[in-house]
């Protein structure tokens, strides 16, 4: 009897160690089966100092625009100068020389003066939700003499469809103005405006009506006809086609005293500097005028451009243009009266080699340390923040080392797809910046763990939110380079951050040759 006791309670504990057993083992079969199932590369989660900061960062853009949005300034300055001797001069000196005047020509530096000013200056104040007032001034000189006037104008919202606006100014010479002025939607392609002004002075009053009628022609195709009756009475048609690449337009006027036919065409090139060229050509009882000139992107909020006019009787002039966020500051340059090749030539080739000095020796530096600076206050800021997910990427890393040796081992076996090197980050491959310091980090392993049936996929998502990556250099353009085996031949590639991949690929091929 205690025999079959003892030999019953024996195998009531070996059964319980038994279950004891295969319930450890089922669970470390399925924790093995999670570890090596086939991985999802999702982006990982933001930390909340991190949502934090760009809430912070979101919430100060929208206010500095709110406010930008609300006042609306504007302004322009103008100068004119007057460079005619710098030509002019030397036309002279060779007259008088060739005329046998012994003692002719003018000696001393050139005479270059400023002969007009133009400067306004505007803002809107909303003062409900349908109302605003706009106010605005400008100042004007010409050989030593000038004015100003200021205006002030009250705009209603009416509708969805249109508006309406009430001007009032007083000048020192024009005096007072009194104006109204209406834009209406009649359709979804048409609309109108119509402006009409008093001008009171002196010698009475001057009426004045200006009303234009505009209609999309197709998507990137307006007309537009505009009657003007007044002082300066004209009839104007024009057609603007603007696309991403181009913009055109064409124009004829008649008018009291202006009658001409223009023709311009602006080429954009797709580039971060948003550079374009841009041509026009203008003819009509005061002459013939040619143009072409080109502007840039300087900055993140200045463009500059310039421009080349030739013209008769106007002679040749350079206008250079720069546009500061909403301001604008404008210098035309007169050069000369007449056509000459050498005002042409160098009204041509000085800006040009002007700006791609300054660009090299001034804007460029400048920019970079600017860039520079931004980095690593972003460096210094995020530094705990990249400690930290540097370690959970080595503490994944080392948890992923017993799945890798099973994935490689059954690569190999099958000559499949190894991945004998991988490196992501910053590389510096040109040499105009070998004084900068590549920040890689290696990612054999993390690659390695996702690649399943001898293929590895990468979505278009930053590579730094994959298991056992972290960012090295945050806010810095970041490239991921690999080194891979398949069918035993060696394969190289590099991509982008946020470009797809999928590997093996045969144009990854290296050749034995190379």
């Amino acid at each position: 009897m205690s025999s079959r006791l003892h030999i019953a309670a024996f195998a009531c504990s070996t059964t319980q160690t038994s279950t004891e057993i295969q319930s450890l083992r089922g669970r470390q079969s399925s924790f093995l089966t999670w570890f090596t199932r086939p991985m999802k590369v999702v982006e990982r989660k933001r930390t909340p100092a991190e949502i934090r900061e760009e809430y912070e960062r979101l919430q100060r853009e929208r206010e500095e625009r709110r406010l930008q949005q609300r006042t609306n300034p504007k302004g322009t300055i103008s100068v004119g100068i007057d460079a005619t001797d710098l030509f002019d001069r030397y036309e002279e000196d060779y007259e008088e020389i060739s005329g046998g005047d012994g003692g002719g020509g003018g000696g001393g530096l050139p005479h270059i003066e400023i002969n007009k000013m133009h400067i306004s200056q505007s803002i809107e104040a909303p003062l409900t939700t349908t109302d605003t007032a706009i106010l605005s001034g400008s100042l004007s000189t010409h050989n030593g003499n000038g004015g100003g006037n200021i205006n002030l104008a009250l705009r209603r919202v009416t509708s969805a469809k249109g508006w309406g606006e009430v001007e009032f100014g007083a000048g020192d010479t024009h005096g007072p103005l009194f104006g109204l002025k209406i834009f209406r939607n009649l359709t979804s392609r048409c609309f109108t405006t119509a402006h009409c002004g008093m001008q009171f002075s002196s010698r009475g009053i001057r009426p004045g009506l200006t009303t234009m009628l505009a209609r999309h022609l197709d998507k990137n195709t307006m007309g537009y006809l505009q009657w003007r009756w007044g002082t300066q009475s004209s009839m104007n048609t024009s057609i603007v086609r603007d696309t991403k690449s181009s913009h055109f337009t064409f124009a004829v006027q008649l008018g009291i005293p202006h009658t001409f036919i223009m023709m311009s065409y602006q080429y954009k090139f797709q580039d971060d500097d948003q550079t374009k060229i841009k041509g026009s050509v203008k003819s009509g009882f005061f002459g013939t005028v040619v143009e072409y000139g080109a502007e840039t992107k300087i900055s993140r909020h200045s463009i500059l451009g310039a421009t080349v006019s030739v013209g008769v009787p106007q002679g040749v002039s350079l206008k250079i243009k720069l546009n500061r966020a909403s301001q604008t500051y404008f210098f035309p340059i007169h050069l000369t009266d007449q056509l000459l090749p050498s005002a042409v030539f160098y009204a041509t080739v000085g800006p040009l080699v002007f700006y791609l000095a300054i660009q090299r020796l001034v804007i460029r530096p400048y920019v970079r340390a600017q860039q520079e600076q931004e980095l690593e206050k972003q460096r210094e800021s995020s530094a705990s923040d990249i400690a930290k997910k540097k370690q959970e990427a080595e503490a994944a890393v080392m948890l992923m080392q017993e799945s890798v040796r099973r994935i490689i081992e059954a690569e190999e076996s099958r000559m499949g797809l190894i991945i004998l090197n991988a490196w992501y980050g910053k590389f510096v491959t040109d040499n105009s910046r070998k004084h900068e310091r590549a920040r890689v980090i290696d990612v054999t392993v993390p690659l390695q763990c996702l690649v399943k049936d001898s293929k590895l996929i990468l979505t278009e998502a930053s590579k730094a939110g994959l298991p056992g990556f972290y960012d090295p250099c945050v806010g810095e353009e970041k490239s991921l380079k690999m080194l891979y085996q398949f069918r035993g031949v060696m394969h190289q590639c590099l991509c982008g951050d946020t470009e797809a991949l999928r590997i093996p690929k045969q144009s990854h091929r290296i050749d034995n040759d190379s």
